[in-house]
């Protein structure tokens, strides 16, 4: 399988006046093609952070979705900084041009086109909102920061181009909630599932409550019939701790 990661960029986010939403969408528009997000990062509108960034990233075979730093502001750094990482030069790309002038005529100019400015070599992502489009540019995808328009043009790279490597038998996480025993009473019982079934990956998230009484969620996920049996020999092993626990609804 093949990593996806993110990319979203912009000062307000890591400023904090503004909250990301695009994380918890892009899982789950992954997750609806039976995909992950693998990683991902924020970043400032900082030019050479960017090129940096950007040159390490699309020198991988990952799958990246960039949100933001598109527009035609002076602040907006994205393609400028794509450019300089692959050594290329920025040109206004034909069909950008295209949809541009037909949305907005005359008014297009002289800012809005700057907008259809891409590295050369580049492919245009439709934008059903306002046709104005992103781009792409081998793995690499380019998104506006405005949710309503990048989430709709993440599924449609999604569904145009990797449509291949959507699974039809999608991973799914079954756990438990234990109270009141210490995480690390859990580790053999890890241990002896991941020993025992090796395609499955077992998890724990501790958390305490208020009155600092102990909670532990314990699971394990991977492929469905696999995790079915790996779930029922891990309630086998929680019985034997003879402590309070229940089942927690399986998740995709």
């Amino acid at each position: 399988m093949v990593n996806i990661g993110l990319i979203i960029i912009g000062d307000e986010i890591l400023s904090g006046r503004r909250k990301d939403r695009h994380l918890d969408r892009a899982i789950e528009i992954t997750h609806a093609r039976g995909l992950k997000i693998n990683w991902s990062t924020y970043m400032a509108d900082a030019p050479e952070l960017l090129t940096e960034t950007f040159r390490r990233t699309l020198a991988s075979d990952d799958i990246v979705f960039s949100f933001g730093g598109i527009g035609a502001t002076p602040d907006d750094y994205t393609r400028e900084s794509v450019a300089d990482a692959l050594g290329v030069e920025t040109i206004i790309h034909p069909d950008a041009r295209r949809e541009i002038e037909d949305q907005f005529g005359k008014d297009a100019y002289p800012n809005r086109i700057k907008m259809g400015v891409f590295p050369r070599g580049s492919r245009i992502i439709p934008n059903s909102f306002n046709k104005i489009p992103g781009f792409s540019i081998g793995r690499h995808h380019f998104l506006p920061g405005f949710p309503s328009m990048a989430w709709s043009m993440m599924e449609w790279v999604l569904d145009s181009e990797y449509s291949e490597i959507h699974l039809s038998i999608r991973d799914i996480e079954r756990s438990l909630l234990i109270l009141d025993v210490p995480e690390s009473n859990l580790i053999p019982l890890m241990d002896e599932c991941l020993t025992m079934f090796p395609g499955c990956k077992v998890f724990s998230l501790p958390t305490i409550t208020e009155d600092r009484k102990r909670r532990v969620e314990l699971g394990v996920k991977g492929i469905p019939t696999l995790v079915d049996e790996a779930y029922d020999h891990l309630k086998g092993l929680v019985r034997s701790l003879n402590c309070q626990w229940s089942e927690l609804p399986p998740r995709l």
